[in-house]
């Protein structure tokens, strides 16, 4: 809750400052927690693990929007969306280094007792929870597959 309660107060602080695409960004974050809330099946709340769930989620829709449109000849619009992404990023925990990934990784291979490419179901599962938040799932899948070949 801590997260959704500094998202609210750095909205206020952009529309005073009128600080357009920060604007656009936390509304649409504020946008996706409330649908969050009101789902089918939620509890009407939310908690600061979920919230960094959507905001990744919203952060890769932009890339991936900013990449379509760079690829459709719109460098303007795409320098938009990558300036929301960059936004948003602002509110996520600092990201590992592939580096750091992979020393977790080579501890979690060593925990679970992975030892061949068909152990890697094993590895990711224990992975993706325990690095949930501080690497993406491609780069985590990649480098498991790497240190597991």
């Amino acid at each position: 809750m801590e997260l959704e309660k500094k998202i609210q107060a750095d909205m206020v602080s952009a529309m005073k400052a009128k600080e357009t695409v920060r604007l656009a960004s936390l509304r649409a974050i504020k946008a996706a927690i409330m649908l969050a809330k009101t789902a089918e099946g939620a509890t009407g709340e939310v908690d600061d693990p979920a919230i960094v769930k959507i905001i990744q989620k919203l952060v890769k829709q932009r890339k991936e929007s900013a990449q379509q449109y760079n690829d459709a000849g719109r460098p303007e619009l795409a320098e938009n969306e990558l300036a929301e992404a960059a936004a948003m990023e602002v509110y996520l925990p600092k990201q590992l280094s592939e580096a750091e990934v992979e020393e977790q990784l080579k501890a979690i291979i060593a925990e679970v007792g992975a030892s061949k490419p068909s152990d890697m179901g094993k590895v990711m599962g224990v992975a993706t929870k325990k690095l949930a938040g501080l690497a993406e799932g491609r780069m985590i899948s990649t480098l498991v597959k790497k240190l597991l070949a």
